[in-house]
């Protein structure tokens, strides 16, 4: 682990603003301050592609930290699950869900949900699908041997039953809002039950791989170097067999060596391409940038509730001291918007509008105001006090967002640690509570994997696995435990939009701003959706050649 000090020598008050606009200028592709934001449109789908490939080689930002579904819990992981292991339900580029490897669902009571399974699905041994594989893979999440980091969206599950030869019914303690929805990611994922039991401790790791459903096979892992799969002609979704014979995904840490490899042809395509270089990219020549729906917010996680920034105010001040709109332009080259909210408008879509309004624009905002902030340490007697920002050199981005909010702690009068960290070790601060000791802000781009925003409010709950800082209040419990119970879809919503105002007022994470999905892909290659649905959805089965 690398540790970076930052300079703690005292700064002027304005000194958080020059550095989100000298930071701007970075990269050579991001707009200088006063220059006008650029406009992009949302793309649902690319043109769908003429031919084959016999290779589609594809770029991870970091090596997943593992592809069993219990434990694929970030961008690297997903997106590489999503090409090989399948779920009961599917996740669609507008956020929708519809039948995956269950033809159908119901809903028969508040507290059952019956699951039809579909039949002659083989998984890539050449095994057949069958009820008790489904009743296996659910299972997991619920064993505390496995310490499934998804075991909160089975928090109400009763009973996982095979209940008849294709059918399998979840009964649940109380009715559970959100739970249907959670199994189109990775929560649903099935796996084959024999082979969980012969890979046991190795299941999903380099060593024991995974046997699932999906279009394409896993056929090698190098770690720290790539992974390869081969095309499943057993794939029983024949209408969206894979175009690429083999699909090759390759680790590269270092966001230049990415956009290089972009350029030169030597990598086909990747997610979340550093948004400084997009203009950069465009110019090349060599493909296009697209842009699509996206579930996520871009957060400061507070990991310590022991230090200054446990106290509300600390934390209010902050925010206030972070110029979120200079960032947006210096972070992500403007191919963002600032924002209160720790949820992401796209998810919003199934309330109805003045609940949608109430949700966003009955938040309290925090203008950029560093006298004020600075005022709040004062009288909260922490001026002077440590917190330590943990990094790590994975985009522009994150370093912007660590040295802006580095900078504007110091304008208040906080002092400020920058910790850089290899990816890797990033990764690990969201699954190993050792990990974050001696951290109090983590920078996060917090996806959703369902089209409800109860699903970052039940994280932040009392106890929750990913309430990494111990957030714990009462009233927000009350409301978000209420609403997950709560089938009827307008009234949820409008217990949703009363947990995102708490949120907003308690600020246990930093809302800094919404990007949409970024994809690239060469001038070869057409077919993908760029939409985050892409973490629990076959993409790379779309890409062929153009």
């Amino acid at each position: 682990m690398k540790t970076k000090n930052f300079n703690t020598k005292s700064l002027k008050l304005a000194a958080a603003a020059a550095v989100v606009l000298s930071l701007t200028a970075c990269g050579g592709a991001s707009p200088q301050a006063g220059a006008v934001a650029p406009t992009y449109e949302l793309t649902e789908k690319t043109a769908a592609p003429t031919g084959e490939l016999d290779k589609l080689s594809w770029s991870l930002y970091a090596e997943p930290y593992s592809l069993d579904y219990a434990y694929a819990f970030d961008f690297p992981d997903n997106q590489v699950l999503a090409n090989t292991c399948e779920s009961l339900l599917r996740l669609n580029p507008d956020m929708s869900v519809s039948p995956g490897l269950a033809t159908k669902f119901e809903n028969p009571t508040p507290t059952t949900w019956v699951y039809t399974i579909r039949e002659n699905v083989k998984f890539h041994d050449g095994s057949t699908m069958g009820a008790d594989d489904v009743v296996a893979s659910l299972k997991r999440h619920l064993d505390p041997a496995v310490g499934s980091f998804w075991y909160s969206a089975f928090a109400n599950v009763k009973s996982i039953k095979k209940t008849s030869t294709n059918q399998v019914t979840v009964t649940t303690t109380k009715p559970d809002a959100i739970l249907n929805e959670s199994l189109s990611g990775a929560p649903g994922v099935i796996e084959s039950a024999g082979f969980l039991k012969k890979a046991g401790g190795d299941y999903g790791n380099a060593n024991g791989g995974v046997n699932c459903t999906g279009p394409f096979e896993l056929k090698d892992w190098r770690s720290g170097e790539k992974l390869s799969f081969e095309r499943f002609d057993g794939y029983w979704d024949t209408k969206n067999a894979a175009k690429a014979k083999e699909l090759e995904f390759v680790v590269m840490t270092d966001p230049v060596a990415r956009v290089n490899a972009f350029k030169s042809g030597e990598i086909d395509g990747g997610w979340m391409p550093p948004a400084n270089a997009i203009g950069e990219l465009d110019a090349s020549g060599a493909g296009k940038v697209y842009f699509g729906t996206n579930s996520a917010v871009q957060s400061l996680i507070v990991t310590n509730t022991q230090g200054p920034l446990g106290n509300p105010e600390v934390r209010k001040a902050l925010l206030m001291s972070i110029d979120r709109t200079g960032l947006v332009a210096a972070a992500e080259a403007g191919y963002a918007k600032r924002t209160n909210a720790l949820s992401a408008e796209s998810v919003w879509g199934a309330a109805d509008e003045a609940t949608q309004q109430a949700a966003f624009g009955e938040l309290t905002d925090y203008p950029y105001d560093v006298e004020a902030a600075a005022k709040i340490i004062q009288e909260q007697g922490v001026a002077g006090q440590e917190i330590t920002i943990t990094t790590a050199p994975m985009g522009n981005n994150f370093a912007v967002v660590a040295q802006a909010t580095a900078a504007a702690a110091e304008s208040i009068g906080l002092k400020a640690v920058i910790n850089t960290v290899t990816p890797n070790a990033y990764t690990a601060l969201f699954s190993d509570p050792e990990a974050r000791k001696g951290t109090d802000l983590v920078y996060t781009n917090w996806y959703l994997s369902i089209g409800d925003p109860l699903e970052m409010f039940s994280i932040l709950r009392t106890g929750d696995f990913s309430n990494y800082g111990n957030f714990s209040d009462a009233a927000y419990d009350k409301t978000v435990n209420e609403a997950l119970g709560t089938l009827d879809t307008d009234k949820r919503f409008a217990k949703s939009a009363r947990a995102q105002k708490i949120l907003n007022e308690d600020l246990p994470w930093l809302p800094l701003y919404e990007v949409p999905t970024i994809l690239w892909m060469n001038d070869k290659i057409t077919g993908a959706s760029p939409s985050v649905n892409h973490l629990y959805y076959p993409w790379a089965a779309q890409i062929g050649a153009k």
